[in-house]
């Protein structure tokens, strides 16, 4: 059979996986703290037809001649670039100016998201809108906060008149005498290579060998970036260029379809040199 029909094949799989990694671009558009994709193609083995060859006396050196055999998705990268502010006013509601993840906890595991979209439940917990727990570190009698220690469900006493969130990520609170006191603090979690979180879903990631370890700490230290409460981080795709590359995959596409075509019509020839 011949070689460029199975390139074809492997063009159109590759393409297809592009248009795919677009199309859930495309959808999550107004998802807050969503972060892009975009597929990265390589080349696959090519086949040897002539060895390279060593000039001699009197003879030149020859170049391999090679035949390539396709394509294939090498990778699909994440996109971590900061999304466009969107103001609610909710005081809940947080954003990641910068770099940084917040922590939450659910079904046993420590997730990371930039969805800062927050609610304080019945029992006091902050939790996202999935229900997991947001961590940090709750501030003892003295409004005390130790950064040092593991982070735990951030939890709002009960009779604390108002309370706010402070770049640093403090939640202050007003107390009954109207004296103000630190609650907790959220805890913010950092990556050496934040492109190898792997994807969970409900807008959260999780780490893998590649991402390494969370390095936890708070807002506006070590490199993480400020929280801004009352606004929430929006998607970060970028809808023109999501568009170009959706018109880039279906001609890439087609050009593959037209690959087989061909040779589809290049076997009936060779058939049909028999009648």
């Amino acid at each position: 059979m011949l070689r460029a029909l199975y390139s074809g094949i492997t063009g159109l799989r590759a393409h297809q996986t592009m248009v795919d990694v677009t199309g859930n671009n495309i959808a999550n558009v107004n998802t807050a703290g969503y972060k892009s994709s975009g597929t990265v193609f390589e080349d696959t083995l090519s086949q040897m037809v002539n060895n390279a060859g060593a000039p001699g006396t009197g003879m030149g050196g020859t170049n391999p001649a090679q035949v390539g055999l396709g394509v294939r998705v090498a990778s699909i990268l994440g996109n971590f670039t900061q999304g466009a502010a969107q103001t609610t006013g909710r005081a809940t509601d947080l954003m990641m100016a910068g770099d940084g993840f917040f922590m939450v906890r659910g079904d046993g595991q420590d997730l990371y998201t930039r969805a800062g979209a927050f609610s304080f439940e019945s029992a006091g917990n902050l939790t996202n809108p999935d229900g997991r727990m947001v961590l940090g570190w709750q501030a003892n009698g003295a409004g005390v906060i130790d950064p040092t220690a593991n982070p735990t469900p951030i939890q709002l006493p009960s009779g604390l008149q108002s309370f706010s969130f402070g770049p640093d990520g403090v939640l202050t609170g007003v107390l009954a005498n109207g004296t103000k006191q630190p609650i907790a603090q959220l805890a913010i979690a950092t990556f050496l290579n934040p492109a190898g979180l792997e994807r969970v879903g409900g807008t959260a990631f999780r780490t893998s060998v590649n991402s390494g370890a969370a390095q936890v700490g708070g807002a506006n230290s070590g490199g993480r970036g400020s929280v801004t409460a009352g606004s929430l981080e929006m998607s970060n795709v970028d809808l023109s260029q999501e568009f170009t590359n959706l018109i880039v995959a279906q001609r890439g596409f087609q050009a593959n379809s037209r690959v087989i075509s061909t040779s589809d019509e290049i076997l009936q020839e060779l058939v049909n040199l028999k009648r």
